[in-house]
């Protein structure tokens, strides 16, 4: 959190020290902002101290000095800020000329000596921070050691309710069947906390038929916090080794663990051994045990359970399994047993209500348990039971939750110190609501939460993202977030949505107001820094408006509730410091022209049909600005962005729906920072606006079509301007195909950037053939076509194709045939994942593709694709599925 926090102030000194618009006077002592930014970079460099150091430190010292951090930095920014935004208002106001201001100046002399007492308390902060990490507190031994856990009820069979075919399946690589002349197999257990990883390693590791094939047994429980030289005595002690004592005794530090290593490797000698790894939260421990770990080829096994893919990807290359959600039926099942057991019944209405309140635990067993002890605790009343299934906030759920935060903390403490507020931001917005990821790096990175260095993933999977959106894939890859695949967003389950909510108040990061009472609170919400409104009526309440107005050093207020279409006064007069206003729940009607004060505004989205205003571009701190419109309807002519947008040199967003850039006027209209425009209009890309935002990464085209429509448009011509473009995105909102396509042909591959990695194409109506003009992009790795974005019975692809491409989505078509032709090898050599939805004319699929592919969904297709998707994945896994290597992933089923 504290990383968050200076996240925050290194951008707005950043800002002032490289933006164009920002000049800072001369004799203001400039050397001020640059002394307080490289102290701010120190700091950060010593909070990212945490990351090599968590599993040594004691958590509750470090969490209290970096409150003490962040209280320090708020005080500063407070004072900083209100600096700030007087120098920027009061020369916005006075600024009447044409062409406008576009130069704010700064004075820092006031701040001289509020700058020196900051970095002297920081500087302070700083040692004693670093000095906990090197050299941590004592802590109380309940402290120390594996995560806490809630048992699942020891051996009882129903706590296999949805893993009992993943048991089948180890147990066949760990039981008689098992090869005992290989090396040693590694099988990891992934998923998030409370799915069951555990109980399913205990009960593997119990199994009479697995355990006669071992001479050796050793199960430890690892967590997040250890000392490797305990595990390696944990592990002594269960292999019967009796020198442990004395060597303790007579050896200490790094000769001890060496010692401790070789007495666990001349232990296993010759000795087929199961070993479980519970809990493994570190890769480099794994290896540093596993060099212990003696392999005499006769076919010893190591099972790990973990929260992390990355963990379980490098330790297990194609024996790593993701335990699942449960669903519906599973839910209910698992309730039932625990409330009920196998002998008091169940009524039809208690079983009605049940099978809810299973549902709202969203497949996660260790809320189901939680929750069937509270139920079993108390009155089995159908009214009592239809409270609790009809209110995802009641009481049970909470205290469910409260229950389970000893389990649930660790995946939040000990995240990387880049990845925590990003984490807590998620919980911002409403319960069970899928966040897009343009939003969530749109947003964070107004507040500062974005880390400006580029980070690198060993996870495949991400290669092909933008880099700001790791911070999503990591934070799923640790299994605290999830990934709706068919919506393409990102949403906490709702275990760690009330751990977010409960955590985020603790030092003032955000506060949410879901009914009114929450604008009463005695505490009051003053300090907080973001506030989210949930019901944009109680912007209508006064007290409510009341309580908004005093929390003047709110930074961000973020509408996230429900849709809301009808006027309701805003409060943000008071709210002069606010740098990100999300508003785009709710619709106006006429432009809130009191947003003009907010002069330190970075991020602006909102619901308006109307024109924007000259004004807007006064907003001159402003990089993201969303402009949508209420329902989707045809735009009229001449609905144009003002020309002053040209002025808004910072902005690195810009979304504006349906309506058209308008022509630059001289040579200074440019927009160098603008790195992605979305739902542009093709109007918008012609040559003299293309070449006027030079680095553009992402262009999303979205065209909706007059109903007497019948020249085809032009989208591409210019295409050649954008050097740095690496996602082109195309939509026909409502496609009509009178004519042979809706939009003009590809222009050739020669004026198609090189640098394209992303594609994805809708509505169009284009041949199959046009693909042909772009299938040799060097740097093309994602393909998706939907809504007939090509046409026609028969799509061939040649060898010498789509050679980097990895994934691979089409939807909605009227394809029959997809063919590989002129080919001695596998087409699409790199393809790694084929999704195939509503494909309902497809009867044949090709079937050789390369090594690199994992998984093919089919979703609502033809059965004769669904054959032919079977005979791939036999013939797939006759040639590649050896080694121990996974086999092909198939999904086929119905959405029906």
């Amino acid at each position: 959190m504290a990383y968050g926090a200076v996240g925050c102030l290194e951008l707005t000194t950043e800002r002032l020290l490289k933006s164009s618009h920002i000049s800072i006077v001369q004799n203001s002592s400039p050397q001020i902002i640059n002394l307080l930014y490289e102290e701010i970079l120190s700091l950060k460099e010593a909070l990212r101290e945490f990351n090599t150091r968590r599993s040594t430190i004691n958590m509750k010292m470090v969490k209290t000095l970096e409150a003490e951090i962040i209280e320090a930095i708020y005080e500063f920014e407070d004072v900083f800020d209100s600096h700030l935004a007087n120098q920027f208002y009061s020369q916005s106001e006075e600024e009447t000329g044409d062409p406008p201001l576009m130069t704010f100046s700064v004075d820092l002399q006031e701040l001289k000596q509020d700058v020196d007492s900051f970095v002297e308390r920081m500087n302070k902060m700083k040692k004693a921070y670093i000095h906990e990490l090197c050299n941590p507190s004592p802590e109380e031994d309940d402290c120390v050691g594996p995560s806490p856990r809630i048992d699942f009820g020891g051996n009882d069979d129903y706590n296999m309710v949805g893993i009992s075919d993943l048991f089948t399946e180890i147990k066949d690589l760990f039981g008689e069947n098992s090869s005992q002349s290989e090396g040693i197999l590694t099988v990891s257990l992934v998923g998030m906390a409370g799915i069951g990883k555990t109980t399913l390693a205990k009960k593997l590791f119990q199994d009479p038929s697995i355990f006669s094939c071992y001479t050796r047994h050793v199960f430890v429980t690892i967590g997040p916090k250890y000392r490797l030289a305990d595990i390696l005595v944990d592990i002594l002690t269960q292999l019967n080794n009796l020198d442990i004592d004395e060597v303790i005794l007579l050896m200490k530090g790094a000769k001890l663990l060496v010692e401790l290593k070789r007495m666990v490797f001349k232990s296993l000698r010759f000795l087929r051994y199961l070993i479980v790894l519970d809990d493994l939260w570190d890769i480099e421990l794994y290896f540093d045990l596993t060099k212990s770990f003696r392999d005499d080829n006769n076919g010893s096994r190591v099972l790990l359970t973990t929260r992390t893919e990355e963990v379980g990807y490098c330790a297990s290359i194609w024996r790593d399994y993701n335990l699942r959600f449960l669903d519906k039926k599973e839910s209910w099942e698992l309730l039932r047993h625990k409330v009920f057991g196998e002998e008091e019944p169940c009524s039809y209405g208690l079983e009605k209500a049940g099978k809810k309140i299973a549902e709202n635990c969203e497949g996660l067993p260790l809320t189901i348990i939680t929750v069937a002890n509270i139920l079993s605790k108390a009155d089995k009343t159908i009214e009592y039971w239809n409270e609790v299934a009809d209110d995802k906030q009641n009481s049970v759920y909470k205290d469910a939750y409260d229950q389970m935060s000893k389990v649930l903390y660790p995946s939040y403490d000990y995240l990387e110190q880049h990845l925590k507020a990003f984490f807590l931001y998620l919980g911002a917005f409403p319960q069970n609501y899928s966040v897009y990821g343009y939003q969530m790096v749109n947003l964070c990175g107004a507040e500062g939460f974005l880390n400006p260095r580029p980070i690198h993933y060993s996870d495949p999977i991400a290669t092909f993202e933008n880099n700001s959106y790791g911070y999503l894939n990591e934070l799923c890859f640790k299994n605290v977030i999830m990934s709706a695949k068919e919506e393409r967003g990102f949403h906490l389950h709702s275990s760690f949505w009330y751990l977010c909510n409960k955590e985020a108040p603790k030092n003032n990061f955000y506060y949410a107001l879901n009914f009114c009472a929450d604008a009463l609170q005695e505490e009051g919400i003053e300090y907080q820094r973001r506030l989210c409104i949930r019901n944009s009526v109680l912007f209508a309440i006064e007290d409510v408006q009341d309580s908004i107005a005093s929390a003047s050093k709110v930074r961000s207020l973020l509408c996230t509730g429900p849709y809301h279409q009808y006027p309701v006064p805003l409060c943000l007069d008071d709210l002069r410091l606010l740098r990100v206003f999300h508003a785009r729940s709710i619709r106006f009607y006429e432009f809130p022209m009191e947003v003009m004060k907010l002069v330190q505004l970075r991020y602006l989205a909102l619901v308006y049909n109307g024109n924007l205003p000259p004004s807007i571009s006064k907003l001159l701190n402003l990089q993201c600005l969303i402009v949508d419109r209420h329902l989707s309807i045809v735009k009229s002519c001449g609905n144009l962005l003002p020309i002053e947008i040209w002025n808004m040199k910072e902005l690195k967003y810009l979304q504006t729906t349906g309506r058209d850039l308008p022509h630059p006027c001289d040579e200074e209209s440019v927009l160098p920072n603008l790195l992605e425009l979305t739902r542009a209009t093709h109007q918008s890309c012609n040559k003299d606006v293309l070449e006027r935002i030079p680095n553009l990464e992402i262009l999303d085209i979205q065209i909706e079509l007059a109903l007497d429509a019948f020249e085809p448009l032009s989208c591409f011509d210019h295409i050649s301007c954008l050097r740095r473009l690496t996602l082109l995105k195309c939509v026909v909102v409502n496609p009509i195909f009178k004519a042979e396509v809706v939009i003009a042909p590809f222009v050739p591959l020669s004026d198609f950037p090189s640098s394209l990695t992303k594609l994805i194409l809708k509505g169009l109506g284009y041949p199959w053939e046009e693909l042909r003009k772009i299938s040799s992009l060097p740097n093309l790795v994602f393909l998706l076509l939907e809504c007939y974005a090509f046409r026609g019975p028969k799509w061939e692809v040649r060898d010498n194709e789509f050679l980097k491409l990895s994934h691979l989505h089409i939807e909605d078509t009227d394809l029959e045939q997809w063919k590989f032709v002129e080919s001695e090898n596998s087409c699409l050599p790199m393809i790694y994942s084929i999704r195939i939805l509503h494909c309902y004319k497809l009867k044949e699929l090709p079937l050789t593709f390369g090594r690199f592919l994992e998984k093919i969904d089919l979703v609502d297709c033809n059965p004769m694709a669904e054959k032919c998707a079977n005979t791939l994945k036999k013939e797939w896994d006759d040639k590649y599925g050896v080694h121990g290597r996974r086999p092909l992933l198939l999904d086929v089923r119905s959405s029906l």
